[in-house]
């Protein structure tokens, strides 16, 4: 390994200890790899390896002041990505936009982040006052990675120059692609409206549910900001940001999601969403203290706090960290005892197997959930409980509240494919059981799960010639999932076909984590499938 440290010098032997313990650090706690390493690079500056190390985990710590300091000197063309993408941000965020546009005009070296320079260009045109600063857009590459994005910036920059009627089917257009970024445009595009004066169309940009767009909504009829607008060229910048980060997470590049993000909270350090998405990419990088960090600077009273919290517990639950998890849910319940609240006190609950008190929180969650600011439907909320209700070995009311559910969404599968299973597991009313889990597959064929269920309702009612061969596609679609593999083999062992039978439930067992199912499950591989290893 290379070591920063030149021969003879004094204090060598701390340095490499603190250039070891800087690399050791470096994955999940880049904020003192960067610390380290920039001490390392002021101590020895002509450590180029160093300074570049010390860069990155700046950026990725969200340390941007410490990146550009010790990235003074670099040329642009000889920047990473993430720095390149920092510098611009920072020009930006300084009224500098001319100079940003020169750089990406001229920025040479192996790296092309030119496809950035038409979106800049035109938000350097808005900010000027050009009216006709979206026509910039034109010049975007359809092949681009940010070419999903021209539309909504087209609007936001017709909105900026008070164009909304123009804006409005712009917008409209990248509502219905924006994923999992819809709510966090539907505020920026009516902030926008709302400051182009055309008030109905920023409400109708907040239609929908959820706590974001319900905050958004209250806001609004108070003539209040927002508080994610997309005004100018930072904003705008920081928003392709989160585009682009989204879009490399997706091919799995996490590192240079997570610096993007970080970027994105700079270029635009107003924006919530932005904190919510770099919160996101960090834990999904496998960083859950930086993430909890992060999450918990969204204020409770902003547009986004109800999903910070949502993904913040969840976080604390996946690492083990259940009981700060429901100490965290209670101060929610407390601090606004809404619908979400209790929604999320009983799913942390669900988590840690205390399901009793999460079906009581379920309950307090229907009944609060009478208007649309909830995040889950009612119906969600009453197959939540009936999860809940099962699981604490309370069946009859587990079946009502899924009654309860289905007169609400009578076509909806997985309500559908949940009573039907348990009538199934009961014996309770074959006839209808199976009729309904056979109409969750037709709703939903391609889902393992309730293909699964249907095998099972043909395997209840012996019909083992289909069972075995819907029970083999569901297999076939979720090799990994252990109650396929168990039910397959009950079917084959049951139709003669033993050794068959044998290689699915030691597929199960491989693959199974619950001390009775693997009990069960090594039962039958020894002895054969009698009444009392029969799945349930």
């Amino acid at each position: 390994m290379a070591t920063p440290a030149a021969a003879n010098l004094p204090g060598e032997a701390e340095r490499l200890s603190a250039y070891v313990t800087a690399r050791a650090a470096e994955d999940r706690d880049p904020a003192r790899t960067a610390r380290l390493l920039s001490a390392l690079v002021r101590e020895l500056p002509g450590q180029g390896q160093v300074r570049k190390r010390a860069i990155a985990s700046a950026i990725q710590a969200g340390e941007p002041r410490l990146a550009l300091d010790l990235a003074r000197g670099i040329p642009f063309s000889e920047a990473p990505l993430e720095l390149r993408m920092l510098r611009i941000a920072d020009l930006l965020t300084r009224g500098r936009s001319a100079d940003a546009v020169r750089l990406l005009r001229t920025s040479g070296g192996t790296i092309d982040s030119g496809f950035l320079l038409p979106f800049v260009e035109a938000w350097a045109r808005a900010d000027a006052g050009d009216g006709d600063a979206a026509s910039a857009l034109d010049t975007v590459n359809p092949q681009s990675a940010l070419a999903s994005q021209v539309d909504e910036h087209r609007a936001l920059i017709l909105l900026k120059v008070k164009r909304a009627a123009e804006a409005r089917p712009l917008a409209d257009k990248a509502l219905a692609e924006a994923g999992g970024r819809a709510d966090r445009l539907r505020l920026a595009f009516a902030d926008g409206f709302r400051a182009a004066g055309d008030r109905a169309a920023a409400a109708a940009m907040l239609e929908g549910r959820g706590p974001a767009l319900a905050v958004g909504r209250a806001k609004l009829a108070q003539g209040r900001p927002l508080g994610e607008a997309i005004g100018n060229g930072a904003q705008a910048f920081g928003e392709l940001l989160l585009g682009l980060a989204i879009s490399l997470n997706r091919l799995d590049d996490r590192t240079i999601s997570v610096a993007l993000a970080q970027v994105a909270r700079f270029a635009n350090p107003g924006s919530d969403a932005a904190t919510l998405l770099t919160g996101m990419l960090l834990d999904e990088a496998g960083r859950p203290d930086q993430a909890v960090a992060t999450l918990r600077a969204i204020a409770p009273e902003a547009p986004f706090a109800a999903q910070a919290a949502d993904t913040e517990i969840r976080v604390l639950l996946d690492n083990g960290r259940g009981r700060e998890a429901l100490e965290r849910a209670g101060e929610w319940v407390r601090r606004a005892p809404d619908s979400d609240a209790f929604a999320r006190l009983g799913g942390a609950l669900s988590r840690e197997r205390a399901f009793a008190e999460a079906a009581e929180a379920y309950s307090r969650a229907i009944a609060l959930a009478g208007d649309r600011t909830a995040s889950d439907a009612p119906w969600e909320l009453h197959l939540y409980r009936a999860g809940a209700l099962e699981e604490a070995n309370r069946w009859p009311e587990a079946k009502a509240a899924a009654e309860a559910a289905l007169a609400l969404s009578p076509d909806n599968a997985l309500v559908l494919n949940f009573l039907g299973y348990g009538m199934l597991e009961r014996g309770e009313d074959l006839d209808r059981a199976e009729a309904m889990v056979r109409k969750a597959s037709a709703l939903r064929p391609d889902d393992a799960s309730i293909t699964d269920s249907l095998g099972w309702a043909q395997y209840k009612r012996g019909k083992l010639g289909e069972a075995i061969a819907t029970l083999g596609r569901a297999a076939a679609g979720d090799p990994g999932q252990w109650e396929i593999r168990e039910h397959l083999g009950d079917a084959l062992y049951s139709a003669g076909r033993r050794i068959e039978a044998r290689f699915e439930w030691r597929a199960a067992l491989a693959a199974s984590e619950e001390e009775g199912a693997r009990k069960r499950l090594a039962d039958k591989i020894e002895r054969g499938l009698t009444p009392a290893t029969a799945a349930p």
